[in-house]
């Protein structure tokens, strides 16, 4: 396709999109060459994200509509087959119908051990084709799943637009952009930039992400994250950082950087797993960042009630959503190897972080001390009873039959403090029911330190109510 023919496609989409939807049939018919109308049609596709197109089922453009998401998001209960299969498609080329078992089996089960090592011990992560296809098989679900949960928190307040353009930063196998391709709706119009710097990686991930709508338009860069550069004053509604913070030399610095590239009114969304490393990590470079007012405010889950503080304590919290179904292609290579299930990751747990250059916030609460006690000075009201406000950033952490235990925050606090259940009635079962990240007020909530935790137990019974703040 020529430049010319090109532009010739652009003048009469740009004049058509005021009048009706765009037919590639009416434009090749409009040029005077008589283009194919495969031709325009494939041209009209590359150049959608530009010209603000979205492609309808009956193959006619139209533009995306304004305005944001309405959210139709219920979780999600499993992987999609359609994936499953483009990757065992991969998996099939590079080792044959039988890669689960045998010599190649073993080295996939083997680079999932090695995986998970280098995880735990906070360890650099090489990938080479194998390593990919492992963390593909043992990490897509899940990573599937959890940025749509997260993604969801931005949907809810209606900050999520449909024409979105995004920034993966560490992109990997593609799980992230599957799965934001998957919770937007059809007409979305989506233009998703990548940045990675395995080969191995990046070559999942164009696989893969091949398999999303069309109007997703997704576009890699296989460079590293402190090689990135902006190109054409171009900014991003969303910059995401899934995974990868934790691998970074200065995490920090980085995502200080990339606000650079974010558009006013857009988010960061920052994610790692549950572990306590990586998760605390998470912490750190929020409240570096969240503590320069210029930069960036926590828009969730970890609000700060107080104008005057700031969290100070360890800051490990982390949200559980429902199990997911096994797939298939985890069980084969589980099943391969013995059927331990040690190769089988169906969980859904996760850190998170929103920030916002906006500063707005999931809820727009300010506490008082005429009101309620702060975290900050609850060495004062040890053994008594107070008022308190405060976000719930755990399911229950207790083990075996005792009491329900959750961790809060109202972001001034140098120690954790935990919600303890010792006695639930209908004036205090929010706590329990409540979800992460909700802003919860408390009354009569007795104060007890805990010298085995060194935290603040807050104990829930039944002189104590809780209740659910709006937002």
């Amino acid at each position: 396709m020529n430049d010319e023919l090109r532009q010739k496609v652009r003048e009469n989409a740009k004049y058509l999109r005021n009048v009706r939807p765009i037919d590639p049939d009416e434009i090749a018919e409009y040029i005077d060459s008589q283009p194919h109308p495969g031709v325009v049609r494939q041209t009209l596709r590359e150049e959608a994200a530009s010209l603000g197109l979205v492609e309808r089922d009956d193959a006619t453009f139209v533009p995306v509509e304004e305005g944001s998401v309405a959210p139709t998001f219920r979780g999600v209960e499993a992987f999609p087959p359609e994936y499953g299969r483009a990757l065992e498609n991969l998996l099939v080329e590079r080792f044959g119908p039988d890669w689960q078992t045998g010599e190649s089996g073993d080295r996939l089960r083997e680079a999932i051990r090695r995986l998970k090592e280098d995880y735990f011990r906070n360890n650099p992560v090489e990938y080479d084709e194998t390593a990919a296809l492992g963390y593909a098989i043992y990490h897509l679900p899940d990573n599937y799943a959890v940025v749509q949960y997260v993604l969801h928190e931005l949907a809810e307040a209606g900050l999520v637009g449909r024409h979105l353009r995004i920034l993966d930063v560490g992109a990997g196998v593609g799980g992230p952009a599957l799965g934001i391709a998957d919770y937007l709706p059809e007409d979305a119009l989506v233009e998703y930039d990548a940045v990675e710097p395995s080969d191995a990686a990046a070559d999942v991930f164009d696989r893969l992400v091949a398999e999303t709508g069309r109007n997703v338009h997704p576009q890699l860069r296989r460079e590293t994250a402190e090689e990135f550069e902006l190109e054409d004053g171009r900014e991003y509604d969303l910059i995401l950082f899934a995974n990868v913070l934790n691998e970074l030399d200065d995490p920090e610095a980085v995502v200080r950087r990339y606000l650079d590239f974010l558009a006013d009114d857009g988010a960061v969304l920052a994610i790692e797993p549950a572990d306590r490393e990586t998760s605390i990590g998470l912490r750190r470079v929020e409240r570096a960042v969240a503590g320069d007012a210029r930069a960036a405010a926590v828009f969730s889950p970890t609000l700060r009630l107080w104008s005057d503080e700031r969290p100070t304590d360890r800051g490990w919290s982390f949200d559980v959503q429902p199990d997911l179904d096994v797939p298939a292609f985890q069980r084969k290579l589980d099943e391969a190897g013995g059927a331990s299930g040690e190769f089988v990751n169906a969980d859904v747990q996760f850190s998170y972080s929103i920030l916002r250059p906006d500063g707005r916030r999931k809820a727009e609460f300010t506490a008082s001390t005429d009101d309620v006690a702060k975290m900050a000075q609850m060495e004062r009201h040890v053994t008594e009873r107070i008022d308190l406000v405060a976000v719930k950033l755990s399911h229950s952490l207790a083990e075996g039959d005792r009491n329900p235990l959750f961790k809060v925050s109202d972001g001034s606090e140098s120690e954790d403090h935990f919600a303890v259940l010792t006695r639930e009635t209908s004036l205090n079962a929010d706590l329990a029911s409540a979800d992460y990240g909700d802003l919860l007020a408390f009354e009569q909530v007795l104060v007890l330190w805990n010298d085995d935790e060194d935290a603040y137990n807050l104990v829930v019974d039944e002189e104590t109510v809780v209740d659910r703040i709006p937002v």
